[in-house]
C-alpha cells in the first residue's frame, strides 16, 4: 500500500512550522561546539534530516530542547569521531579575522565608546570559545539559546545540580578570561 502523499506533505509542513523558527540556534550550537562553518553547516543539516525523520516520534512539548539534543548527538558522534579535535583546538582562521576587524575602526574620543569597543561581541565569542567544551555548552544553552535549566539538562544528559555547576563555572572562567585580557590591554 502506498503511503498518503497528503499525510506526507501534512507532516513536512507540520515539522517546517515547528522545526525551522529554532534553525539560528541550532546553528549557533553547532558552530560553536565544532568551531568550523563548514562542518557546522553540515551538522546543522543532519541533525534536521534526522529530526524530520523522527517527527512522527517527537512527543509533543518544546521542540528546541529536542533539536538541540539532536544536534549535540550529531557532533559527539559523528564529527568527534572524524576530527577529534575539533572540540579542543580554536580555529586559526577566525582568530585572525577577529583580531584585523578592529583596524578599520576609527578611534574613539568617549570613555564610554571606548568601553563598547572593548565589549564587542567578537571578543566575547572569542573567549565563550576557549572555554572547555562542557562548560562552553552549557553557556551557550542558557545565554544564547535561552533554555531553562532543565531543558538544558535534558539535552546534555546530565542532572540539573550538574547543569547549575558548569554554569556557574563556565561564567566564573569566562569572567576570569575577560578581566586578564582586560589587563593586557
Amino acid at each position: 500500500m502506498a503511503p498518503d502523499v497528503k499525510d506526507d506533505d501534512g507532516a513536512a509542513q507540520r515539522f517546517r512550522a515547528a522545526a525551522l523558527p529554532y534553525l539560528d540556534d541550532v546553528y549557533t550550537l553547532a558552530r560553536y561546539l565544532l568551531r568550523d562553518p563548514h562542518d557546522a553547516d553540515d551538522a546543522v543539516q543532519e541533525c534536521y534530516l534526522r529530526a524530520f525523520r523522527h517527527f512522527a516520534t517527537f512527543r509533543g512539548g518544546p521542540i528546541k530542547p529536542w533539536l538541540l539534543a539532536i544536534l549535540r548527538n550529531v557532533c559527539r558522534a559523528e564529527y568527534a569521531r572524524r576530527n577529534a579535535s575539533a572540540f579542543m583546538q580554536g580555529e586559526e582562521d577566525d582568530a585572525a579575522e577577529q583580531a584585523t576587524q578592529g583596524l578599520w575602526e576609527e578611534a574613539s574620543a568617549s570613555p564610554e565608546a571606548e568601553t563598547l569597543r572593548h565589549l564587542d561581541a567578537a571578543s566575547v565569542q572569542r573567549l565563550i570559545a576557549d572555554l572547555p567544551p562542557p562548560f562552553r555548552e552549557t553557556l551557550v544553552l542558557r545565554e544564547i539559546n535561552d533554555l531553562s535549566y532543565r531543558e538544558i539538562a535534558d539535552v546534555v544528559g546530565a542532572p540539573v545540580g550538574t547543569v547549575m555547576s558548569r554554569l556557574a563555572r563556565a561564567r566564573a572562567l569566562l569572567r576570569a578570561a575577560w578581566l586578564a585580557e582586560e589587563k593586557e590591554t
